[in-house]
């Protein structure tokens, strides 16, 4: 699948237009409605996303909530995911996938104002993907993720949740 196909659309917008995750979801109106592009077209290709928190996303004066980033690294990395067994695999539809397991390290604290999260395959299998990301404000990590996210099958309370 190339970037082309996606006409200047997010992955989320194109390949899950009813989406109702908290994160991720066009759907969801009281969502973060984050917006993650793929850059360039190789199967493990970096997944940009730029976002800006509402007032009610802080932790404190000027600062973003720790959840609200684990959120926002959580889905992005997620969508990397999505994205590289889509190419992988040369699929048509978005793989519903799931995360694993993740974890968050909080670098410095993260200013309220226009962010910037990037993600990346480490390493992948036919159903799964180790994804690295970082989350950056103003020229600064503010807080990286690392992942395990994997394709759910038919049962899956997830499968085909697009």
């Amino acid at each position: 699948m190339e970037t082309t196909a996606f006409s200047g659309s997010s992955l989320q917008d194109t390949l899950a237009p009813k989406g109702r995750c908290f994160g991720c979801g066009p759907a969801n109106e009281k969502g973060l409605r984050i917006k993650s592009y793929a850059q360039g077209d190789a199967k493990d290709a970096h997944v940009v996303c730029d976002w800006s928190p509402e007032p009610h996303h802080a932790a404190f004066e000027g600062v973003l909530n720790g959840g609200i980033i684990g959120a926002l690294l959580d889905c992005h990395m997620n969508w990397t995911t999505v994205m590289h067994l889509m190419r992988a695999k040369g699929l048509a539809e978005a793989p519903s996938c799931v995360t694993a397991e993740f974890k968050v390290t909080m670098k410095r604290p993260t200013p309220m104002g226009s962010l910037r999260l990037e993600a990346w395959v480490v390493s992948s299998t036919d159903d799964r993907a180790v994804i690295e990301a970082t989350l950056t404000a103003g020229g600064r990590v503010t807080a990286t993720g690392s992942g395990t996210f994997v394709e759910v099958k038919p049962g899956h309370p997830a499968y085909n949740r697009w």
